[in-house]
């Protein structure tokens, strides 16, 4: 039998998993934070850096009869900001120690300059991509005044990915699961069979897997979307039955959504394919007739998108790219 949300929640409370629902500032809307109450105290994911989050945060630890004085342990599930900036206000208040995977602990004990590396890698990408550079510039502005939101992490904890993390009454494996960003990770009660799963796994919108920088300095771009359904394939096969998301409701039947999903994405690649065949594009090009002014306004949003299914059709032999030194095209090979 197939839980509804509610009885998905309900059942991860008397578990001991309490959701935390913290106020963002930007479109997604709130973010999904977990209250592990055991030993040590843990909390999963803090929400942004602002005094509004960091109110209801302390608001509804309260109506839990805890504060973030008596936060023990954070777990940061990844590296985006919506869900770590309150990491550094609540160390200092508590003394809790900080996990996240290893190969990210780096990145985020130097917020500042990651974030001004990735803004940098971002406007190469799009300048490269045939966006022009009037966008990248109110784009990088937009982004800039973003950062006050995050946060750096001091990592206390390093996880290996597959390494379990030990509490009085239970076990949860960090399993690495990169996608959305190079950092998702996911933690896997395998007693309860519940996933915490931040923004691997959304129900009502797909996680855009967004084309960051690699964690281990490689100059080779990323293959986001390509990583990501690899990802959630692995996910496929986990015999979940709660995934609890960072964004909206628990997913409840993981193994339809994920098929759903890549079905979804083996769609928006076919159309991608149709445009190319027409004439060679650029990825800007093709974001533009596929959403039109969205692909000015979310430009590297729509960008990630267009070069994750691209990245489908080359890795199939279907399309290259075309470098003239100034800007990508990309073109059939038939």
């Amino acid at each position: 039998m197939t839980l509804t949300a509610e009885q998905a929640l309900e059942r991860a409370a008397l578990a001991g998993i309490h959701r935390l629902r913290i106020p963002t500032p930007f479109a997604v809307g709130r973010v999904n934070c977990y209250l592990i109450e055991d030993s040590p105290l843990t909390l999963v994911d803090t929400g942004p850096n602002s005094g509004k989050a960091l109110d209801e945060l302390q608001s509804q630890l309260a109506t839990r009869g805890h504060s973030i004085d008596d936060i023990e342990l954070i777990i940061v599930t990844h590296q985006h900001i919506d869900h770590l900036g309150l990491v550094e206000i609540i160390v200092e208040h508590s003394g809790a120690e900080v996990a996240a995977i290893g190969v990210a602990a780096e990145r985020l004990a130097n917020f500042d300059e990651d974030a001004e590396a990735e803004d940098r890698f971002a406007v190469e990408l799009m300048i490269r991509n045939g966006i022009p550079e009037e966008v990248t510039v109110a784009l990088r502005s937009v982004s800039r005044s973003f950062r006050a939101w995050g946060s750096q992490v001091t990592v206390t904890k390093p996880l290996a990915d597959g390494e379990e993390i030990a509490f009085d009454e239970r076990v949860l494996e960090a399993i690495h699961r990169p996608g959305h960003s190079p950092s998702d990770t996911v933690f896997w009660d395998e007693q309860r069979k519940i996933l915490i799963a931040a923004d691997h796994l959304i129900a009502h919108i797909s996680s855009n897997p967004l084309i960051s920088r690699a964690l281990d300095g490689s100059s080779e771009r990323p293959q986001a979307l390509v990583t990501y359904i690899e990802s959630m394939k692995k996910t496929r096969e986990m015999p979940a039955e709660i995934v609890l998301s960072g964004h909206g409701d628990p997913v409840t039947e993981h193994v339809a959504l994920i098929d759903d999903r890549i079905a979804k994405h083996q769609r928006r690649k076919e159309k991608i394919y149709e445009l190319i065949a027409e004439q060679p594009r650029s990825g800007y090009e093709i974001a533009q007739a596929i959403w039109g002014d969205v692909a000015v306004t979310q430009a590297y949003l729509t960008l990630s998108e267009v070069i994750g299914h691209a990245d489908l059709l080359v890795n199939e032999g279907r399309v290259r790219e075309a470098d003239d030194g100034e800007v990508i095209h990309y073109e059939t090979t038939g």
